[in-house]
Order: structure tokens, then C-alpha cells, then sequence
């Protein structure tokens, strides 16, 4: 059996708890929360399912080598030390992407230079020949973390951020990333019990990653790629195996709703959610949230409005008045979770959070607010409950320590498959509407493309 090894998964500032929680689940041991990553030990089945499973991790490094340096020239000669023939030769390119926080190292990119010098001097002087740095599509990407004087220097496993699932066809101005969408979704707790909506949902990010949720479906059944596919250990055999794995996949009995008031918005996700192969579970249509009617079934919203980059202040402050009218009005004996990160936008709303998550957007530091909606005096709605005027921990959430389970507490079972994709696809003849196709597109197995892809590499 080989041997655990440590592994690393970067996040977003703020959804470590989740990763951690969806790293528990996948069965990694050792789980240690840090900023803006969880570190976490497993074999090679575990860095594999960790690409294709997680929903909150940007990316996943396997650590190299630990060590302290006060100078780029300490780096130099630390990174010169790993026996490099172990990860790369000379016929292949790399790319060295540095992350520094220290007063002693001020640019990156000299830190990525000097770790680049290394290793083409360590195979220059062993071999006489160099592997070639490729920014575009390099056969190995190496990370380089400096804190102060702590380095760790890793292989990187995924390549292309994780964010980038692959259903995406094309989005609207300043997307959620997908990342933060799946997050703030597993953040509420909301496994697919219940309706879904999203009044404001743009390219239909949310909607997606709700359905991939809800349905219990790996991010990774649309990437195309990892890079630990050019590591020379890499095992088609057991990656075609994880992607195939369709054991936790589960039922789901509600839906989904996105609208939003653009025509384009809403055929680009229209464009998306097709691809996604999730036209069953979600509907789309065009509507304003001022149009937005108490819907007939139990349901919660999850959206993300906006912040005002191409509103003016007035308007914005209008919006999510509008915002908290329809709440009041038109959502009552339901959850409302909003993203934003202004606090006169949030005071607009004019109803109390329950609960309040700090979160990044990009370079925005936001909140993430639960709006519990009832219906009658707030005092009697609280009776014999919480007092939301107590200080609450907005860092820890419901989220964070659940594991996937069903409405009875117990350990989710997957029924028989017969059974299973009776009550899931009954009267449905198309596949797409289905669940993302597992097999490549030209009909080969993973193995046998892959194989296929590297003999014809060999021979140009």
C-alpha cells in the first residue's frame, strides 16, 4: 500500500472551516486549518479525489521540501538540494508560481526566478541539458510559499485552478467565482432538502453549483485535465477509477430557480446550465426581484447582487431596498443569505441577520448575511429560541463540521443503481438532462485517450 504523504488545498480567506469539513467527508486524515488553505495527509487515490471532489479548494500542492531562508539566495541553494529527476527531465517545461508575505523577499517574481536558476543548474550540471520554463502550458507547475522566512516549496497537482470547472460557456461581467458560489452554498447548510433560488443569479453560477451540490456530483466530471497527469507516477487506471466513482450520487426531488432581469444574462446562462447538463433541475427565466411572489413550496435564497461597480449610489441603495421589501413581503417562513460588502447596502435591507460570515470577493472583503423572513412580531417569532442579540463567532458555521448525511441523520446510502436511476430519470430519454457524461467525448476510456495523447506527443 503506498505510503500517506502531506497534501495542501488553497482556498479563499474564509471558507477554510467548509474545506476542511468537505476534506473530512473524503476521508483525508490529519486535517489542519491555516490561512487560506487546510493541509491534510492521504495517498495518491486521496490527491486524485481531492482535485476531482472538492468544491471549495483552488488548488491542491503536494509538498517538496520545508525550510528556512533569509535570502533569495538561500532559496537558490535549498531548492538546488531536491533530487529533481524524481519530478521532471530535461524534455519537459515547468513553471514556478510564487506566493510571498515576508518583509525580506519584496517581489515574487525574482523568488520564482531564483527557483527556476536552480533547477536548470541542477540539470545542467548533471545532464548538460535543461528543461525549458513554459508560462502557457508547462508539463509541471511548481509553487513556492515564503511567510517571513518559512518556505515550502511544492508541486502543484491541479495546474489550472480548480475554480474552472469547464461547464462554463461564458459569463456576464464580474462572475462569482465558482469556488466562492459552492462555498457559500455549503456554508448555509442547504444540501437539496428544499427549493433553491437565486433573484440575481447572472451567469447562473450559483444555480450550477447548487445542482452539482444538491445531486451529490463532482466538480471534476467537467475538467479536462490535471497536472499530475505528466508526474512521471501517474496512474490512468486509478484516475479513470475516481472518475467513474459515482457512488455518492443522490436523488434530487426540488428545484432550482434563477432569474434575472437581463435578456443577456439569462440566455448566457441558459448557455451554461445546458452544458452543465442540469436543464432538468434548474429554471431560468427573465424577471426583475421586483416581480419576485412568495413561492408555493419551502425554499431559500442564495444570491450575490450587486455592489455598485456599474450602479450609481442612489440606485444601489433603491436596489436593496427593493431587496428588503420583497423579503418582508413576498418571502415570509424562509432563509435569505446575501453576499455583499457594504454596510449602508446591508442597513437598506432593513431586517436583522441572524448570522454573519466575513468573506473575500475578490479583493472585497464582504459579508455573507442569513436573513431568517417570519412572519408576525420578531419577538414571538424568537420565542424559545436564540437571542440574535447575542455576540455570535461569525468565522465558525453550521458548515464546517457537517458531513454529507441524510434528513435522518444517518449515513447516506446509494440506493441500487436500477432503483436509483428509476426514480431520477423517469420519462427522460436525454442524456444530457441526465448527469454530466463520465467518458470522454471521442468514446475512449480515460486510459486509453490519455495513453493515445502521449504517444502522439512523443512522435512530433
Amino acid at each position: 500500500m503506498e505510503q500517506n504523504f502531506e497534501m495542501i488545498a488553497k482556498t479563499f480567506q474564509g471558507l477554510e472551516e467548509v474545506l476542511a469539513a468537505e476534506l473530512t467527508a473524503l476521508g483525508a486524515d490529519n486535517i489542519q486549518l491555516g490561512r487560506r488553505m487546510v493541509s491534510f495527509t492521504g495517498d495518491k487515490e486521496m490527491l486524485y479525489r481531492a482535485n476531482f471532489s472538492l468544491r471549495t479548494a483552488l488548488r491542491v500542492l503536494k509538498p517538496l521540501k520545508h525550510f528556512t531562508a533569509a535570502d533569495a539566495d538561500a532559496v537558490y541553494e535549498n531548492v538546488k538540494q531536491v533530487d529533481w529527476e524524481n519530478y521532471l527531465d530535461p524534455s519537459k517545461t515547468f513553471a514556478v508560481d510564487a506566493t510571498v508575505f515576508s518583509e525580506e523577499f519584496r517581489h515574487s517574481k525574482f523568488v520564482s526566478y531564483r527557483v527556476k536558476d536552480a533547477i536548470a543548474d541542477y540539470f545542467r550540471e548533471k545532464t548538460g541539458k535543461r528543461p525549458n520554463v513554459s508560462l502557457t502550458n508547462p508539463d509541471v507547475f511548481l509553487n513556492i510559499h515564503i511567510a517571513q522566512t518559512d518556505c515550502t516549496l511544492s508541486l502543484d497537482s491541479s495546474g489550472e485552478s480548480l475554480h474552472r470547472r469547464g461547464y462554463r460557456q461564458e459569463a456576464v461581467d464580474a462572475p462569482l467565482n465558482e469556488v466562492l458560489a459552492a462555498g457559500m452554498i455549503l456554508m448555509t447548510g442547504w444540501r437539496g432538502e428544499c427549493d433553491l433560488i437565486d433573484p440575481m443569479c447572472g451567469s447562473g453560477t450559483i444555480p450550477i453549483e447548487a445542482a452539482l451540490i444538491a445531486k451529490n456530483i463532482a466538480p471534476g466530471v467537467f475538467r479536462q485535465g490535471y497536472a499530475f497527469e505528466h508526474w512521471p507516477d501517474f496512474d490512468a487506471d486509478l484516475l479513470e477509477a475516481v472518475y467513474n466513482d459515482d457512488s455518492r450520487e443522490r436523488p434530487f426531488e426540488h428545484k432550482i430557480y434563477g432569474y434575472d432581469n437581463s435578456l443577456k444574462a439569462q440566455a448566457i446562462a441558459q448557455r451554461n446550465v445546458k452544458a452543465a447538463g442540469m436543464s432538468r433541475d434548474i429554471v431560468l427565466k427573465q424577471q426583475p426581484f421586483q416581480q419576485f411572489e412568495q413561492p408555493a413550496e419551502k425554499a431559500i435564497i442564495i444570491t450575490n447582487p450587486p455592489y455598485g461597480e456599474r450602479i450609481s449610489s442612489d440606485d444601489l441603495l433603491g436596489l436593496y431596498r427593493m431587496i428588503g421589501e420583497r423579503l418582508k413581503h413576498a418571502f415570509t417562513g424562509n432563509t435569505a443569505w446575501i453576499l455583499s460588502y457594504r454596510d449602508e447596502c446591508f442597513d437598506q435591507i432593513g431586517l436583522k441577520a441572524s448570522q454573519r460570515v466575513p468573506l473575500m470577493n475578490g479583493g472585497l472583503e464582504c459579508e455573507f448575511r442569513k436573513y431568517e423572513i417570519f412572519d408576525g412580531k420578531y419577538k414571538e417569532f424568537r420565542e424559545g429560541g436564540e437571542s440574535l442579540d447575542k455576540p455570535r463567532t461569525p468565522e465558525r458555521h453550521p458548515a464546517a463540521s457537517r458531513r454529507p448525511s441524510g434528513p435522518d441523520g444517518k449515513e447516506r446510502r446509494r440506493p441500487e443503481r436500477s432503483d436509483r436511476d428509476a426514480r431520477r430519470f423517469a420519462g427522460s430519454d436525454s442524456r444530457a438532462d441526465r448527469k454530466p457524461e463520465r467518458r470522454p467525448r471521442s468514446g475512449e476510456s480515460y486510459p486509453e485517450r490519455k495513453r493515445r495523447e502521449m504517444q502522439a506527443k512523443k512522435d512530433q
